[in-house]
């Protein structure tokens, strides 16, 4: 499919005056001995001045500010372009370690010296997204909760306390408001091209991040508080980002020749395009991936707007509209309560990896972890940076003219096609629950190799019992197990004793293989997988605290350690284990069945719903209380066994009920 875009920009006329021309429509020159003293301070009072403000109600005129500051922001480059690396580290590096980055400060300083276009707008995202993080360490001196947008961040009262109100709008001018030349924004949104972003504003940012330093240092000073930092996230589960195969030179070099011909890539940001493929090869992982993002929502936007009819908004909105970003793109309708085409178009594998990349609470939302600074550059994972750019190879694959057949029948490219066709969610929480339970029941499968005391030691303690009541609860279990097996696979139990032949990893395996659509879940869907991941987290619990507390008492009982209570606690506990196990094995199997069937709540009255909601609650309440009762603390074994008593009795009512989702099934 190819798209057809003779777009030159992606800026609209007003915001690429804003950014392009109105800054340097005033000529004079401004002196650098103005602005800096000679001892390298910021003097913000000749730079303040440069902000004009509306008669209205004195809000910052963004307009007007940015003609006014042009001259300075034009002295301030020309000034750090006079300078040696020595000259500026002297000057400037002691002001920039507030910011916890001082090396990619350092760094954009030798851009400067080239002012090449991808590297001066790389260089200008990476210091946005840091220099935000930073103002979210500062704000924490005085303030709770930092606030999430940067736009709120820079208008918030504790950083005027801080930096004073006049400085605050300074860098509004420059970043965080849509009125301005939002230049964070523009960038990492993809709307502006490499060409379109004048070295000039990188410089001045670089000048007022070391100005706000010495703000800084004089607050610290006065008020003698210490700046502390926070830790930066670190990608949980990689294991899991295994959509697509390790690329190789090979398949990048392909790349290379992709990018030039597909479709999906606008002209003007081919330089970033080739930048980011070229970064992934000298390992510059971060680099890569905070080049591709905003093209590939650029490509995207351009799908977005041919497939729902709307070209006009292949470009920045004015302050008074929202731009057109991956938020609204990845929505299932349009602002206008359209639904939007988009989906359809890019199919349900590829709208599940963009969520998982970008959305899902506990995917790696990439995108807004490099924005708002939260992850360190130097350590960014490979595994993430080859997801997205296999993931981008794909689309322009498959949105390119037909001549390119001859690139799509390469085998490492085909490789790379068929991982995208049978691509399914990985962060989504029905992909998270069948992940859960297959890890408990795994745990759980380990109890018969725990290492315990032999059978004949237990009629060595009198006044144990237990086993009569045990063997009443297999045998309920048993006859709960008899009515679930008809919504299961046959293939995956035999007919012999049902719960060692049905309550098995196998048969929790090819539940789980169920392909599901995570796509849009609505809300009673999504309130149901809470309780039933808490139910798994619970069973999970349980199943760690009696395999340690087996491990640990048969070795206390080897080295005859253990007190006669605690032999009995230790016996009590073992019998306990003979019908622990298959019930928490009947609880997994029972979560996972509704799970696949999970949809059909739909169906459900609001009575029904709300009976069935309650039920799941009493689930995980027995839970709940099996991990109080099987702690450490509290060695509670024979009140384990009523617990299990109440909660088959309500299992099985439900079920004869016929409430559970699977029955709504047949």
């Amino acid at each position: 499919m190819a798209l057809p875009c003779s777009a030159t920009t992606c800026l609209s006329p007003p915001v690429h005056y804003l950014i392009c021309q109105l800054g340097f429509e005033k000529t004079e020159r401004c002196d650098i001995g103005n602005i800096l003293s000679a001892n390298g301070e910021v003097c913000w009072e000749a730079v303040t001045e440069h902000l004009c403000y509306l008669e209205s109600d004195q809000s910052v005129d963004y307009a007007t500010s940015i003609h006014s500051l042009g001259p300075v922001c034009e002295s301030v480059h020309l000034h750090f372009r006079s300078l040696s690396k020595e000259q500026f580290l002297g000057q400037n590096e002691v002001w920039f370690q507030w910011t916890n980055c001082t090396e990619l400060f350092l760094e954009v300083f030798d851009v400067l010296q080239s002012s090449q276009g991808t590297e001066v707008a790389l260089g200008l995202m990476k210091l946005t997204s840091c220099l935000e993080r930073a103002l979210g360490d500062v704000y924490l001196l005085i303030g709770k909760d930092c606030p999430f947008l940067l736009r709120d961040l820079l208008a918030s009262e504790q950083l005027a306390v801080v930096f004073g109100q006049a400085v605050m709008n300074v860098l509004r001018v420059f970043i965080g408001s849509p009125c301005g030349l939002n230049l964070r924004n523009v960038l990492w949104h993809g709307f502006a091209s490499p060409q379109e972003i004048p070295a000039k504003y990188c410089a001045m940012l670089l000048f007022l991040t070391a100005g706000l330093g010495q703000l800084l240092q004089k607050h610290l000073l006065q008020t003698e508080c210490i700046l502390v930092h926070r830790p930066y996230v670190v990608f949980g589960s990689l294991e899991d980002l295994d959509g697509f195969p390790d690329l190789n030179h090979e398949t990048l070099s392909i790349a290379e020749e992709l990018v030039k011909l597909s479709s999906f890539v606008l002209k003007t940001m081919l330089p970033f395009w080739m930048a980011a493929l070229t970064a992934f090869k000298q390992n510059r992982y971060a680099d890569c991936v905070i080049l591709l993002l905003p093209q590939l929502e650029a490509g995207l936007r351009l799908l977005f707007t041919t497939s729902n009819k709307c070209p006009n908004r292949l470009l920045t909105a004015e302050p008074s509209a929202l731009y057109t970003t991956f938020d609204e793109m990845l929505a299932k309708h349009l602002d206008n309560e359209e639904i939007n085409q988009l989906p359809a178009v890019l199919e349900e594998p590829a709208m599940e990896f963009l969520w998982d990349i970008l959305n899902h609470q506990e995917g790696p939302r990439v995108r807004d972890r490099l924005s708002h600074g939260e992850i360190n550059l130097k350590a960014f994972p490979r595994e993430v940076a080859n997801q997205i750019v296999a993931f981008a190879i794909t689309l322009l694959c498959r949105f390119s003219d037909e001549d390119m057949v001859a690139f799509k029948e390469h085998v490492a490219i085909k490789a790379l096609m068929n991982s995208a066709s049978c691509y399914h969610s990985r962060f989504h929480p029905i992909s998270r629950l069948k992940k859960q339970v297959l890890e408990c029941m795994k745990s759980i499968h380990l109890w018969p190799e725990l290492p315990r005391v032999p059978e004949e030691d237990f009629q060595t303690m009198k006044g144990l019992q237990g086993n009569a009541e045990a063997s009443a609860l297999l045998l309920i279990i048993s006859g709960i197990i008899s009515q679930l097996q008809q919504y299961m696979p046959q293939n995956c139990y035999g007919s012999d004793d049902p719960v060692s032949s049905v309550l098995t990893e196998r048969l929790l395996a090819e539940l789980c293989d169920t392909a599901l659509c995570t796509l849009y879940s609505p809300r009673p869907v999504l309130e149901i997988l809470v309780i039933l991941r808490k139910i798994s987290t619970q069973c999970h619990q349980v199943s760690k605290q009696v395999t340690a507390s087996t491990e640990l008492r048969y070795t206390q009982w080897i080295n005859k350690t253990l007190r006669s209570r605690q032999r009995q606690n230790y016996l009590r506990m073992l019998k306990s284990m003979k019908f622990l196990s298959p019930m928490l094995r009947l609880i997994l199997v029972l979560i996972t069945l509704e799970l696949i069937n999970i949809h059909l709540v739909s169906q459900k009255d609001p009575f029904d719903y709300q009976q069935y909601l309650k039920f799941l609650k009493s689930i995980l309440q027995y839970a709940e209380n099996l991990v109080t009762y099987t702690s450490p603390e509290k060695n509670k074994w024979d009140e384990t066994m009523e617990l299990t008593n109440k909660v088959l009795m309500k299992i099985r009512k439900i079920s004869e009920r016929k409430l559970l989702l699977m029955t709504l099934a047949t």
